[in-house]
């Protein structure tokens, strides 16, 4: 669905939401169901999400959804 470099994204953890941020440590985070932010230089994409997982290594985020849509 979206595959560009981004400054930072939100995801919703099973605890809660997570934060990630340039440079951010290798990570692998189970998803729930909630909203993934994705922003570029001010400007957010919101998408829809439920479960899946979120992993971090080298500067790549990848989220594994079992569903995502882009809000409205």
């Amino acid at each position: 669905v979206l595959d560009e470099p981004v400054t930072s994204l939100q995801a919703p953890g099973l605890d809660g939401y997570v934060g990630i941020l340039a440079n951010h440590a290798p990570i692998i985070v189970a998803l729930g169901q909630g909203r993934l932010t994705v922003a570029r230089h001010g400007n957010e994409r919101i998408f829809q999400i439920s479960g899946g997982f979120l992993e971090v290594v080298d500067n790549v985020a990848t989220v594994l959804a079992d569903s995502l849509n882009e809000a409205a």
